[in-house]
């Protein structure tokens, strides 16, 4: 049997958004030197929110942006059963000399940012590099990658899963933790 409970709604989701743009603007001031990418595929829904957020926050600059697709530099592309279908990247950026943040819905493992940034790599050397995720699964790292900007920290078992639900593919913003007793 399935358990499920809701972490966050639409309105809580909102709220999480725009006090992470207000730090981000707090750090960034202008985004003159920054650049906001978004891990694919589920980064870039909040990627995109954080930049329409941002852009109405301080409309006077233009955010440089991207999107970073880490299918050929997972460290499971050898064990998946599926072969792994590349996303169409959108990333005609340099990072050269950039602050770079990067933007993920979920921190679990630290597998994926790891991936993130591998591939951040072939656009150029950053001058820093700064994690935002929605979500933070603090006690389930595999790696010593921890967030710059977080949502919301949540304390999961393994056995649990945090599911992440935007309105542009699921008709609803939410996020939900399912459970399987």
């Amino acid at each position: 049997m399935l358990e499920e409970r809701e972490l966050l709604n639409k309105q809580e989701i909102e709220i999480t958004i725009e006090r992470l743009c207000r730090q981000l603007i707090e750090n960034h001031n202008g985004f003159e030197n920054t650049v906001i990418i978004g891990v694919q595929p589920r980064g870039t829904f909040l990627s995109k929110r954080i930049l329409s957020k941002l852009q109405t926050l301080v409309s006077k600059t233009k955010i440089k942006s991207g999107n970073v697709d880490i299918s050929f530099y997972r460290d499971d592309l050898l064990r998946r059963d599926e072969p792994i279908v590349p996303q169409e990247m959108d990333m005609d950026l340099t990072i050269e000399g950039k602050n770079v943040i990067l933007i993920d819905d979920v921190l679990f493992t630290g597998r994926s940012i790891r991936s993130a940034i591998d591939a951040l790599m072939t656009f150029g050397r950053p001058n820093s590099v700064e994690l935002l995720t929605l979500i933070d699964r603090r006690y389930s790292r595999h790696l010593p990658i921890q967030p710059n900007y977080v949502g919301r920290t949540i304390d999961a078992l393994e056995s649990e899963k945090v599911i992440v639900e935007w309105d542009e593919v699921n008709g609803i913003d939410r996020i939900l933790m399912r459970k399987s007793e």
